[in-house]
């Protein structure tokens, strides 16, 4: 590698073996700094590094050039925190999530910024450079999701910089010109279109397209059941064992329901279904482990699995057959629907919200903006369509 030292020595020139153009290096202010010049020819690069290496220490003596740490460091020591702070308590594809937003989006940007020159400017030149970069490669704008959780992630590492005494406030993250967004309601089935839904599956678990599809299509008809009569999420259902499900009678109903202790996003809870859960569960422990419906006899041990696989693609062709993939809105419906499916269903049997919430391992306020707003038996018209009494006529006064 070609090496030249300007400046008594303060400054230095080279060019790599891969590169055709000089680079010129200096250490100032606790920090070694480099720059391409651009330049291929010796005598163009030796001018344009002297110029920088004046101007640089000019603005170190009007005290523009500090150590301060970039971007890229505090995304370094984020990470680094992250991982070990919170491991095995978020899911790796969360943790992976975060990785790639910054090594693809955000360090590129950001990473050699100082962590001062992270202002609300920038960080709305951000939110352009991504619009176009997207337009450019897809054709389409990034969702405003996916904008979202780029700017969480941001938050995020700025926050740790705050920790460590790097940043002394965090700046403006907030999207200026646009309203609130529109509250999406979650994708769900109706009385009807579950009624249809599950008709449907019945059907294809009597009879199948192939002999070799019916323990799948059983699976999946009793999965539907399961889903919508105990309201888990999908990721708490796939890890569900058998000895996490009882079958207890119920004082306060009257009726045989199932006990369930769920593990999921939010830990270890509790579940207790309706009483239309526990047939499904009941063909499901009886049923025979391999698909082609052997005359062995099924002993499942308690850390078997209750639905070893998630029948997706039986569930889709279903939806796709039944015209019930999207919902009036145009929302995909997924196996989360179903979960979805279970609380409207109980908020308009008149369940008590509070309870549903605990039930669900969610909260009240999450119930109220996603579900129960747009249930019209939340609406009691004798407390809407109330008359003001009219004042009864005046006597008239005697003669």
């Amino acid at each position: 590698m070609a090496k030249h030292s300007l400046m008594g020595g303060k400054l230095h020139l080279y060019k790599r073996e891969n590169s055709d153009y000089w680079q010129c290096s200096t250490y100032l202010a606790g920090k070694n700094r480099r720059i391409s010049t651009k330049e291929e020819s010796l005598s163009k690069a030796k001018d344009f590094a002297e110029d920088w290496y004046l101007e640089l220490h000019g603005k170190h003596k009007r005290g523009e050039v500090t150590n301060e740490k970039n971007f890229r460091k505090a995304a370094d020591q984020f990470m680094r925190e992250y991982e070990i702070i919170t491991e095995g308590q978020r899911n790796p594809r969360y943790v992976e999530g975060l990785h790639t937003r910054l090594r693809i989006h955000l360090i590129p940007f950001f990473g050699d910024m100082g962590l001062s020159e992270i202002t609300p400017g920038q960080i709305q030149e951000y939110r352009i450079h991504r619009r176009e970069k997207a337009m450019e490669e897809h054709d389409k704008p990034p969702a405003r999701s996916t904008m979202h959780q780029e700017i969480v992630t941001l938050r995020q590492t700025l926050k740790t910089a705050i920790r460590h005494g790097w940043l002394q406030h965090l700046p403006d993250l907030s999207e200026p010109y646009r309203g609130s967004g529109k509250v999406s309601h979650r994708a769900w089935f109706s009385p009807a279109e579950y009624k249809q839904l599950y008709e449907a599956t019945r059907r294809r678990a009597n009879k199948p397209m192939r002999k070799r599809y019916k323990w799948e299509s059983q699976q999946l008809h009793d999965f539907v059941l399961f889903m919508t009569n105990t309201g888990l999420r999908p990721d708490e259902a796939m890890r569900l064992e058998y000895r996490d499900v009882e079958i207890v009678h119920d004082e306060g109903t009257d009726e045989t329901i199932l006990e369930i202790s769920v593990r999921g996003k939010r830990g270890v809870g509790f579940c207790k279904s309706t009483s239309g859960a526990v047939i499904p569960f009941e063909r499901l422990k009886d049923r025979k482990k391999s698909k082609y419906i052997d005359k062995e006899e099924n002993k499942p041990k308690p850390t078997d699995k209750v639905f070893p696989k998630t029948h997706r693609q039986l569930f889709n062709n279903i939806l796709e057959e039944e015209d019930l993939k999207l919902d009036r809105e145009g929302q995909r419906r997924t196996s989360y629907s179903l979960r979805h499916t279970y609380i409207c269903l109980r908020l308009m049997e008149g369940a008590d919200i509070y309870q549903i919430a605990k039930n669900c391992r969610t909260s009240v306020e999450m119930i109220e903006k996603y579900y129960a707003s747009h249930i019209k038996n939340n609406l009691d018209a004798s407390a809407i369509n109330v008359r003001k009494p009219k004042p009864a006529k005046k006597r008239e006064k005697a003669a």
